[in-house]
């Protein structure tokens, strides 16, 4: 890792800068796909999960038997983890329901706020050395939650045409049942248009490579909104010499073997804790089944010694982390003063696996510096707050003459004249 000792702020932006993507190579190919797969449907998908999975698929939905199949065949104790995860998962976004907000602003003016369901959601779900079932978890539950009508999973076939069956069995436990065995561009494209086997749907979710990235940034260009833009996996630890070294180093190296494109950045005021970190972490490495990715995510991360807490508060806030762990004797200081981070983990005793897996809350985060303008996946993630308000002649008459101002001082005579007609009309009924 890099060891930078009190650096200065004009030095920051270089110092926390994330790995280069390559957005503008990968443009023209990702927009000649949706050309495509838009075009040709799924002749276009089966081409390219032919030329990109190396699969041939004749039919790229999952029966009910490749179902039935995952969960006969899926470890037991793994059923039971998953359960649990399942269960703290629902609770907390089950508890993010809200009450419709109603209010008479007015006296004869009543307004009202409901939530309701985006009707249709595609769910996207890599697969390949890491099948992330437990992002299916994330976003299926609060997609049923929330009410949604429609949800289609994709997710990339291996070579033989089969999808993890741990994917299938979180899908089948969360009552996902259009799954398709779709990856990459391609799967996006197919959400984004629709094609003669896969609804064209209203929003997509879930993480992905640089390709599916850009795949959805462009997907809003054709009518499709997304969670959020996302990027490589990135974990910032503030810890001191409270904390536990070889628990921090675990951390880091939890996200460094996400990908070689991952950034994890350590944050201290002590430089004895810097250095217990930096021997842990080659302890821990050596072990790693993916200690060659893990290791070159670590090559490019950093260690930060700062003055005092409050510089390391700075800094955190202008990094703005995916996930931040505040294993800190000053923790209270540091949780009053946070103002960009996806999501928090706090103390010795809080990894940010919790988080990834079974403690309940989401792990669909903004990535990128995008904490400090998006939130991560939650409820409402899936649902559209719809104002509505009705009006009664009392209520027009308190407040048609502000508005019939306020449209005249704008120029727009259409819109005074719809209240002017209404007023009127008042009038001779109260004549009468």
């Amino acid at each position: 890792m890099k060891r930078y000792n009190f650096p200065k702020k004009k030095d920051w932006e270089e110092i926390l800068k994330r790995p280069a993507g390559s957005v503008h190579e990968i443009e023209p190919l990702v927009l000649e796909i949706f050309r495509d797969v838009k075009l040709n449907g799924d002749a276009a998908v089966k081409k390219y999960t032919k030329t990109f999975d190396k699969a041939e698929i004749a039919d790229s939905r999952v029966n009910k038997s490749e179902i039935d199949q995952a969960v006969h065949a899926l470890d037991p104790e793994l059923k039971e983890a998953i359960a649990l995860a399942r269960q703290n998962i629902e609770k907390f976004h089950r508890a993010q329901v809200t009450a419709p907000v109603r209010i008479e602003t007015s006296d004869g003016v009543m307004c009202w706020q409901e939530k309701r369901p985006v009707q249709k959601v595609g769910l996207y779900i890599p697969g390949g050395t890491a099948p992330l079932f437990s992002t299916l978890l994330m976003l299926a539950i609060p997609a049923k939650i929330a009410g949604c009508e429609e949800i289609i999973l994709c997710t990339p076939p291996d070579v033989n045409g089969n999808i993890n069956p741990a994917i299938l069995y979180a899908a089948d436990l969360c009552g996902v049942n259009s799954i398709f065995k779709i990856g990459g561009i391609q799967a996006i494209a197919a959400m984004t248009f629709g094609t003669e086997t896969i609804l064209k749907v209203d929003k997509i979710f879930g993480p992905g490579n640089q390709y599916v990235t850009v795949a959805k940034q462009l997907a809003t260009k054709f009518g499709a909104a997304i969670d959020m833009p996302a990027g490589p996996s990135e974990l910032m630890v503030v810890a001191d010499d409270t904390a536990n070294a070889s628990f921090v180093a675990s951390d880091l190296l939890s996200q460094a073997e996400h990908g070689t494109d991952s950034q994890v950045i350590l944050v201290s005021t002590s430089q004895e804790f810097l250095k217990a970190v930096e021997l842990q972490i080659d302890e821990q490495i050596s072990v790693l089944p993916r200690k060659e990715i893990a290791a070159v995510a670590i090559s490019n991360s950093r260690l930060i010694l700062c003055e005092n807490e409050k510089i390391a508060m700075d800094l955190v806030n202008d990094y703005a982390p995916e996930h931040l762990i505040i294993a800190a004797g000053k923790k209270d200081f540091y949780l009053k003063n946070i103002k960009n981070a996806g999501s928090v983990f706090i103390g010795n005793y809080t990894p940010e696996s919790a988080g990834d897996y079974a403690s309940g809350t989401n792990h669909t985060l903004p990535t990128h510096g995008y904490a400090r303008n998006y939130s991560g996946v939650n409820l409402d993630s899936f649902m559209k707050a719809i104002t509505f308000q009705e009006i009664t002649k009392k209520g027009l008459q308190n407040i048609g003459k502000a508005i019939e101002i306020m449209a005249d001082a704008e120029g727009l005579q259409a819109h005074k004249h719809a209240v002017t007609i209404r007023l009127r009309n008042i009038d001779k009924d109260e004549e009468i």
